[in-house]
């Protein structure tokens, strides 16, 4: 009975690997300039990204100038 529910975990874990592979191949099939709202978000994220890090950078030298 264990051996039955392990081989039919086996099977799903296949199956789902599968799938995993099959969209990420979907994905890289698609290149950011062939879509302009990707192209929009990715330009967002980036912008986001970079304004994110330097708050964390000012927020960095805030904590350090208070453990003095």
């Amino acid at each position: 009975m264990a051996d039955q529910r392990i081989t039919q975990a086996l099977s799903r874990i296949d199956s789902a690997l599968d799938r995993i592979e099959a969209a990420a191949s979907d994905r890289r099939s698609v290149s950011v300039s062939e879509t302009p709202a990707m192209a929009t978000l990715v330009a967002r994220h980036e912008s986001l990204r970079e304004s994110v890090s330097g708050s964390l950078a000012e927020l960095d030298i805030l904590i350090e100038r208070l453990e003095r």
